[in-house]
């Protein structure tokens, strides 16, 4: 089921039925619910990654309301489970899958259904909307698909320009678009591959950077050994957010697929999802001297803010002047060593 009612100790589980809730003016997806266990779930203990780090547990948390909305069913398969919401560009619509294969798209807030096609056979593990009106779908079946409303466009191959594995079948397990930083019309989309099978010396994990218009792979490049359970990209562009099923958290450089920070165990289960602080409103002035924040959720009902101080980089005018003083400084050398050399 798709629903919008109350939540409180809000929490990402695996369901047929998710909270939709409106706020800053626009629609947003804040927990899915209808999982076995009701209410909230009082905690044991710490975690071994919160002992180590000396984190604080609070059993309660803020208290959400949120107005009735309407409530449908999204997945109709033997055992009904939807795995993946996604809004387009600007709130108006979101897409559903789950274990039967199916992407449904829904107006917002009516929740009428505008679209249904069968996408992938089994399990559909992530979908992305882009401005243009495409749909990249990643499914259980290893394909990763692109599509204009229900018709197939192309499938995607990121193995043409990255390794290959004879013996290794990976499958796509998320996919975001993202602006190209500068270039306000640009798009690019990332994908995730992990290996279909667990292995006893698990081969890495690849990331995947594509042309948001051709759809043609620019770049991949390995992300660990660890399983990558969850993909996001900042608002600019600039920066990639993974998660991973062994609860470590890591942000990437968009344009170069780089790492730049990584926390091994950040949580003691599997990340749910994760998000970037946005860079509009009062994103900026709650970053500070930080260049970005990441929000974490797991399964440990644990959310932890990641921040990534902001690197420090020479002024063009600066080096400028050192190549010019470089210059000069050869240019007396040689002169000083060979009189007659000017």
């Amino acid at each position: 089921m798709l629903a919008a009612r109350s939540c409180r100790n809000p929490c990402h589980i695996e369901s047929n039925q998710f909270y939709l809730i409106q706020r800053a003016g626009s629609w947003q997806a804040v927990c899915v619910a209808g999982s076995k266990e009701q209410g909230l779930r009082q905690r044991k203990g710490a975690t071994p990654a919160e002992k180590k780090s000396g984190a604080e547990t609070h059993p309660e948390g803020g208290e959400l309301k949120v107005e009735n909305l309407q409530a449908v069913q999204t997945d109709f398969g033997s055992d009904p489970l939807q795995k993946v919401v996604c809004f387009n560009h600007d709130n108006t619509l979101l897409a559903t899958g789950g274990t039967d294969g199916f992407v449904r798209v829904w107006k917002v807030p009516s929740l009428e259904k505008v679209l249904e096609f069968k996408a992938h056979e089994g399990d559909i593990e992530d979908l992305a909307l882009g401005p243009d009106g495409k749909l990249v779908t990643v499914g259980w079946d290893l394909k990763a698909s692109v599509w204009q409303k229900d018709q197939l466009l192309m499938q995607l191959h990121w193995q043409e320009n990255g390794p290959t594995f004879s013996n290794t079948p990976y499958r796509y397990q998320a996919c975001r678009f993202g602006q190209v930083p500068d270039q306000p019309s640009g798009l690019r989309l990332f994908t995730v591959q992990i290996p279909h099978k667990r292995l006893r010396q698990p081969p890495p994990c690849y990331l995947t950077a594509w042309d948001g218009s051709s759809f043609l792979p620019l770049r991949t490049k390995p992300c660990g050994n660890e399983v990558i359970s969850c993909l996001s990209v900042s608002d600019s562009g600039t920066f990639l957010g993974l998660g991973t099923v062994t609860g470590s958290v890591a942000i990437y450089i968009a344009f170069s697929l780089q790492r730049l920070y990584y926390m091994r165990e950040a949580h003691g289960i599997v990340v749910t999802d994760v998000a970037f602080l946005p860079e509009k409103g009062r994103g900026p002035e709650l970053l500070g001297s930080h260049e970005t924040a990441l929000f974490s959720v797991a399964v440990d009902s644990r959310c932890q803010l990641h921040l990534l101080p902001s690197r420090r980089s020479v002024p063009v005018w600066l080096l400028l002047l050192l190549c010019v003083g470089l210059i000069v400084v050869t240019i007396l050398l040689l002169q000083s060593a060979f009189p007659g050399f000017l």
